[in-house]
């Protein structure tokens, strides 16, 4: 099973590329897939997020935007151990 984790995101965003490029390790040492989602290709996707990007999400839950939270993407992923290789 793959765990991933979704940034909405936006081309031409340096906070976009910033979050990104910080979380890529952080969810690799977690065994977490990294999904980026260019909001301004979708306009369902442009309404809702906006002026928010970017926003990381797993799931529906959002764990945050703007600015990457280790904190809360350590907490959350923490919650689902990953799965011995035995």
């Amino acid at each position: 099973m793959v765990r991933e984790l979704t940034v909405m995101s936006r081309e031409w965003c340096h906070l976009c590329h910033d979050l990104v490029e910080r979380l890529l390790p952080l969810a690799a040492e977690l065994g977490w897939a990294v999904r980026v989602l260019d909001v301004d290709a979708d306009p369902v996707l442009e309404a809702q997020w906006d002026e928010l990007v970017p926003v990381v999400l797993a799931g529906e839950t959002e764990l945050c935007h703007y600015h990457l939270d280790e904190a809360a993407i350590r907490a959350y992923c923490g919650r689902f151990p990953l799965e011995s290789a035995a």
